[in-house]
């Protein structure tokens, strides 16, 4: 009997091989297959779910392009139908929100070249335009009466300071404006004089502006001056309307001024407004980091601060369904911090307010009905688990694992559905009661044509390293792995440098299964700096970009390779944003790889101030600018620029043509360094290309990334 099972048990681990076998390989061109789920959203009795489907589709309008688009699902919590697709046209929708009553659903949509809110009544018909404001509409949110719409709207210095309606009184900012040479903001003030080249100093003025109008210069002012793609002089605000949930309906202002909002909700009884912004008269925008949290009364006005304080950050403020509780996130306006979740009483003050040990960047909070529990979700140990917070008790429960991320969630009743990322799926839409217990798979956008492929799965290890701090990496084995041979192996570090991986993030799911296609495995992990460890280990790189890491990746490749089936003539690197910094560090200091990948990297911190839109890095990770003394060893030790003469590994580097983010000079100091040296370097420059280029770019360009990485890997492991 015995020998029957074992003869049996030979047979089905044979034809499990075979099934595998049979089965395709990931190809670059499965990119175009992933279609993402976010913006998920339950009505209130969890029944239903509306989502945000975001596919890839052939542009029929550009030959051999392909085009995101954004289209709303319904589904059934319960799974008794598939999903509904309730949009369909070209433009795209997004952002569904509820109406309390569950009969509408108000979304965006673009109208005339900007976004507007849209409804969609749930019993059938077609939707109706709502809004058809003149700087464009977005973010709806339903009062509870359900009668009106609170909506956002980015609007333009330029275009406050002459309208007519929301500026009345042709008032002008209280901080100062920057130009040099005016007081009191005095250029800001209408002026009626003629262009004139040849006129007075006021008609030379009105020229010039012209000429800025026209496109013909733009004149810089502002510090914050490089967006992602382009340079811009315009000072932009966003500012928060309500409107009658009926079309053509009149819209009125909710909050006022040259000032920034981040959010504003009424309290349950609609008599008040919680409003989040950065109010500070003294200071110009681009200089002023702090955010506060306000109360007003239901049109905006008699502002009142409750939560507020220099150098301090109070953001993503959560009313309790009664309206007396107010969970809040409060930390230090540097961005090498992790903010602290609050809980007060909205009457009371800062004495009453209640902290909750969570150490982890935290997403959206969500009350349950009963004020007893505060839902969450963080990125964490290379998952985004959903976290339940009992508001009294201040106890703190981890629903789901570390192996997948929740990164989109809603809960309502005794239901929370959930976007999963998982190594075998990095999409789908589940459902599960309020203890994510009893899950289940309620979609298939990419189940069905996965069940065709082979996967990898990530095998999750970890190790201490010389601070004392546990380092966790995930060794992906190539496909078809057979025991005994060799393989290529590649090791991938993210950017950030505080970003995550792990199976439980999406943005790499499809570049890890390519190259295991592709005959590598693929070793990953989170070193020193990284977030989802919470703020110890996320300020570990402080004043060490380099050394320090780069220990950590090297410990995470040095205990794969040990596992004796890595070919160590065949080791490749790769990495982009800050992990394009850490390539081009390791390559200059160890020679052990046979190609090197860097894209979108920084190379000279000194310049990096200078030509990048996240130049903040710079005084926040080394504790000052280039001109100033304590800073100038740190920068000259920590950049990569000044190690290029002992760079010999084949080498090559990407930026998008328009990644202001970390600015082109960077590559092209680099390439142009080892070109003058004579060393095997190729340079690509993607045309059009930002700094989200491998994300959410070109998919052309995409894959013309992976592929020409690919292609300059199999150059030299070949030779």
């Amino acid at each position: 009997m015995k020998k029957i099972v074992l003869v049996l048990a030979a047979t089905l681990f044979v034809f499990f091989l075979s099934a595998q076998t049979a089965k395709e390989k990931i190809k670059v061109t499965d990119l175009l297959n992933v279609k993402a789920i976010n913006a998920v959203a339950l009505n209130n009795d969890g029944s239903k779910s509306v989502f945000t489907l975001t596919s890839i589709e052939t542009d029929t309008e550009n030959k051999g392009e392909f085009k995101y688009v954004n289209q709303i699902y319904l589904v059934p919590t319960d799974g008794s139908s598939s999903p509904k697709q309730l949009t369909t046209t070209k433009e795209g929708s997004s952002q569904a929100a509820w109406s309390p009553d569950g009969k509408q659903l108000a979304f965006v949509r673009s109208a005339d070249g900007k976004p507007q809110i849209f409804l969609l009544a749930l019993d059938g018909g077609e939707a109706v335009q709502l809004t058809k404001f003149r700087y464009g509409a977005g973010t709806p949110k339903w009062t509870a009466d359900g009668k009106r719409i609170i909506f956002s709207s980015n609007i333009s210095l330029k275009d406050l300071l002459k309208d007519s309606v929301l500026n009345p009184k042709k008032e002008i900012p209280k901080w100062p404006y920057e130009k040099p040479g005016f007081d009191n903001n005095e250029n800001l003030k209408a002026s009626k004089a003629k262009a004139d080249a040849d006129g007075n100093i006021e008609e030379i003025r009105a020229y010039l502006e012209n000429n800025v109008t026209d496109k013909k210069a733009k004149v810089l002012n502002k510090l914050n001056f490089q967006e992602e793609s382009t340079t811009s002089a315009e000072i932009n605000f966003t500012h928060f309307f309500i409107v009658n949930a009926q079309p053509n309906a009149t819209t009125t202002e909710l909050t006022h001024g040259f000032y920034r909002y981040a959010s504003v909700d009424f309290t349950p009884d609609g008599k008040q407004l919680i409003i989040s912004g950065d109010i500070d008269s003294t200071e110009h925008p681009d200089r002023s980091l702090e955010n506060e949290i306000f109360i007003a009364d239901a049109d905006g006005n008699n502002l009142h601060l409750l939560l507020g304080a220099a150098g301090k950050r109070f953001s993503n403020p959560s009313l309790s369904p009664s309206g007396k509780w107010l969970a809040f996130q409060s930390g230090q306006t540097s961005f090498v911090d992790v903010p602290v979740l609050n809980i007060m009483p909205l009457n009371g003050s800062a004495k009453d307010i209640i902290t909750i040990n969570l150490d982890r960047n935290k997403g959206n909070l969500i009350w349950t009905a009963d004020e007893k529990y505060l839902y969450t979700n963080a990125q964490s140990n290379g998952g985004a688990p959903v976290y339940k917070i009992n508001v009294f008790t201040k106890q703190v429960d981890r629903l789901s694992d570390y192996d997948f991320g929740a990164n989109s969630f809603d809960i309502k009743a005794n239901t929370i559905v959930y976007a999963k990322t998982e190594a075998s799926d990095p999409y789908e839409l589940y459902a599960a009661d309020a203890q994510m217990k009893n899950a289940k798979r309620i979609s298939s956008f990419n189940y069905d044509w996965l069940q065709t492929k082979q996967l990898s799965a990530p095998e999750k290890h970890s190790f201490t390293n010389n601070k004392g701090m546990v380092v966790e990496y995930w060794v992906m084995k190539p496909i078809n792995y057979e025991a005994g041979k060799k393989y290529p192996l590649l090791l991938n570090i993210h950017g950030g440098p505080s970003a995550m991986w792990g199976p439980g993030e999406s943005s790499m799911w499809h570049e890890f299964q390519y190259f295991c296609a592709k005959g590598y495995g693929v070793v990953y992990c989170n070193p020193r700096g990284s977030g989802g460890y919470g703020a110890d280990f996320l300020r570990g790189n402080i004043n060490d970009w380099g050394t320090g890491p780069t220990s950590d990746v090297f410990a995470a490749l040095d205990k794969t390779v040990a596992e004796g089936w890595a070919d160590t003539s065949k080791l490749v690197v790769t990495g982009g944003s800050y992990a394009g910094y850490l390539v081009s560090w390791i390559v200059a200091h160890d020679h052990r790889f046979k190609a090197a990948c860097s894209q979108r990297g920084v190379y000279d911190l000194n310049t990096f101030f200078g030509e990048g839109n996240a130049w903040r890095l710079v005084p926040n990770y080394f504790g000052g600018y280039p001109w100033e003394e304590k800073a100038k060893p740190i920068l000259q030790r920590e950049s990569p620029i000044n190690y290029v003469q002992n760079i010999i590994t084949p080498y090559i580097i990407f930026h998008g043509e328009n990644d202001l983010r970390t600015g082109t000079i960077q590559g092209e100091m680099l390439y142009k360094s080892l070109k003058v040296l004579g060393r095997p370097v190729e340079y690509v420059r993607h045309p059009g290309g930002t700094h989200e280029l491998t994300r959410s770019g070109n998919n052309r360009q995409r894959i013309d990334q992976m592929l020409r990485t690919y292609e300059f890997f199999e150059r030299w492991i070949n030779k």
